[in-house]
Order: structure tokens, then C-alpha cells, then sequence
């Protein structure tokens, strides 16, 4: 499930508003706002991919969101450490400890957690 930066943009607004029409997101762009034509393929392809569809609504359509944000963090973690940890959430967890990012009693904290869930 990758999506470009454009397209994680719009889903960002769809998780978030839940239901848009494609002339709605133009509202959430400062000027010089892109073209109605620019989003409108944007979303579809985003429903081509499956992480849009729509409802009819006369001659438009309303999207809404059929994957939700945590699906898709999910989806790209396992993405990441695939791609730069060969696949082991252990070498994540040891590059943290190393970088530093997380400290060893806060390790121990999320073993402890995890070892009560």
C-alpha cells in the first residue's frame, strides 16, 4: 500500500473529513490552488488503488475513505522495515537503542506492556 506524497496529502484530509467532493478539497489549498483536474485524477486513482470509493450524488460524486489511517500505517511500517531492516522488527528496536532515539528503561517499559497485554 505505497502512495505518493500527493496522494497521502489528500487521503490525510479524507481520513479527516471523512466525505468530500473532489471541489471541497480545493478548500483546503492556499492560492495558487491546483486544478480541479489535477485532484479529481488524484482521487480516482487513489479508488483505483482502493482507498477511495464513492457515492453518487446527481451528476457528482462523493468520496469517502475504505481504508482507514491506522490500516495504513500499519501497511507502511511493515513496508519500511521490510525495505531497510530486512524484515526484522528486532533490528528496528536495536537501531533505535543504538541512535538513541529510545532508552533503555523505556524499552523495558514497552517489554513490560506488551508482556501484560
Amino acid at each position: 500500500m505505497k502512495l505518493t506524497p500527493k496522494e497521502e496529502e489528500i487521503m490525510n484530509l479524507f481520513w479527516k473529513e471523512n466525505e468530500l467532493y473532489v471541489k471541497e478539497l480545493l478548500n483546503f489549498y492556499d492560492d495558487p490552488k491546483p486544478h480541479f483536474n489535477t485532484l479529481s485524477t488524484i482521487v480516482r486513482g487513489l479508488e483505483e488503488k482502493g482507498f477511495l470509493s464513492h457515492k453518487a450524488n446527481g451528476n457528482s460524486y462523493k468520496y469517502f475513505p475504505i481504508i482507514d489511517k491506522e490500516e495504513f500505517k500499519k501497511g507502511t511500517l511493515k513496508d519500511v522495515v521490510k525495505k531497510y531492516f530486512n524484515c526484522s522488527f528486532l533490528n528496528v528496536v536495536s537501531t533505535l537503542v543504538k541512535e538513541e532515539d529510545i532508552s533503555i528503561e523505556d524499552l523495558k517499559k514497552l517489554i513490560d506492556e506488551v508482556e501484560k497485554q
